[in-house]
């Protein structure tokens, strides 16, 4: 009797507390192509932020879990840091099912160097990754504070990392842009940087094919994961694709 007592506890315990939790994320890092060495800091600071704002978060490198099954757990999907083409068709057919069913995404620094050849993917995060300068410290403004995680991010702050450029036109021409980089504050022109012009795009979001996608090109240095600004900025893109609120 006693021992039954205990496990009805228990699962009442284990039911509370996964109740008690806002949503669920997939958190994807597979690469094939170039591998950050900052991707356990990324996934170390996103179960902070789990943790922090009690939502969960199953890290993931194997793609077999882009599964319809599988992918119906979760309220968002983000990658970090992902590189090159990392999902076969029938992973990419459910994918575009489960955003299609009101879903998001989050996509992170390299999630841009991610699966050129899926033309939807392309306009899901929205940009493609052409080139980068060398890291430098440049300043970054914020174009629109009504996104949620913005409320407390400088308008303007000094910030170091890997400025990445991207492929123009731009994969979508419904992105809302978030943060741009001013380019009179480094030298874009060094390594094999060129510059983007008067606009250089950082982060954006979109309604995409029934779900949401949300990206940061910020995100490429290590400690940037224990940064509160941007894990502020990180927070509120997770929020939103999630679950679709914290628009003004």
């Amino acid at each position: 009797m006693f021992k039954k007592l205990l496990a009805l506890l228990f699962v009442i315990a284990s039911t509370a507390a996964s109740q008690a939790q806002q949503f669920k994320v997939l958190l994807f890092t597979k690469t094939a192509g170039f591998h950050h060495v900052s991707i356990h800091e990324g996934v170390d600071g996103i179960r902070n932020l789990a943790s922090r704002h009690n939502f969960s978060v199953d890290w993931q490198e194997n793609a077999d879990v882009f599964n319809e099954k599988s992918l119906a757990n979760y309220a968002a999907v983000i990658f970090l840091n992902t590189t090159g083409d990392i999902l076969n068709d029938a992973q990419q057919a459910a994918f575009e099912k489960y955003i299609k069913s009101g879903k998001g995404f989050v996509g992170i620094h390299s999630a841009a160097d991610t699966e050129y050849d899926w033309a939807w993917y392309g306009k899901l995060v929205g940009m493609y990754f052409k080139t980068h300068p060398a890291q430098q410290t440049a300043f970054l403004d914020v174009k629109d504070s009504n996104f949620p995680g913005l409320e407390r991010f400088p308008k303007r702050i000094l910030w170091t990392d890997e400025w990445y450029e991207y492929k123009k036109p731009y994969n979508a021409d419904d992105l809302k842009i978030l943060i741009t980089l001013d380019e009179k504050t480094y030298d874009p022109k060094t390594n094999q940087g060129t510059g983007m012009g008067a606009e250089h795009p950082m982060s954006w979001y979109h309604n995409y094919d029934g779900g949401r996608g949300f990206y940061t090109g910020l995100g490429h240095i290590g400690l940037v994961y224990s940064d509160q600004s941007f894990l502020d900025h990180l927070y509120g893109g997770i929020y939103w694709a999630a679950t679709g609120k914290g628009l003004k």
